[in-house]
């Protein structure tokens, strides 16, 4: 009986091993949860209060982009731009939202023609950005985050 009583206690001591939890940290669990998000892509892109009706994720994108060049080609249509030379010329702006919607432009790349015929062309692309309508920020995983992207713009003055 004895031997009995030891075995058993043997075999439940041995069994505790399989109730022993792994203590995880709320950092680790952070930091594994950190590397399976993709930094790359948003939930939802930023977007403009016309562009609300999109439903899907593309459409919104799309929408955003098309408010963005027709208010800048607009806004560059109404200021008469005299050249000596044709100018088809596509620009590279580098624009960033903020978490709160705010637009700034990190870089904008222009030929050296184009520079040169329209001197004060980064300063009216500027202007043009200053009186955009309202930005909504993009949101990942239902928090509001920072974007930056770029925008070609077609630039053909004749």
């Amino acid at each position: 009986m004895k031997q009995i009583c030891v075995f058993l206690g043997f075999l439940i001591l041995m069994s505790c091993e399989y109730f022993n939890v792994k203590k995880t940290s709320s950092d680790a669990i952070l930091k594994e949860e950190l590397q399976t998000f993709n930094w790359n892509e948003v939930d939802e892109y930023p977007s403009f209060p016309e562009c609300d009706s999109a439903i899907s994720k593309q459409k919104r994108k799309q929408c955003f982009e098309y408010v963005l060049t027709t208010h800048i080609t607009r806004f560059l249509q109404k200021d008469t731009i005299v050249v000596t030379q044709n100018i088809e010329d596509t620009l590279l702006l580098q624009l960033q939202i903020s978490e709160k919607g705010e637009l700034s432009v990190l870089h904008i790349k222009v030929d050296s023609l184009t520079s040169q015929e329209i001197p004060n062309i980064k300063d009216l692309l500027l202007h043009g950005l200053d009186s955009l309508p309202k930005i909504f920020p993009a949101i990942k995983r239902g928090q509001q985050v920072k974007t930056e992207f770029k925008l070609p713009v077609i630039i053909s003055v004749n």
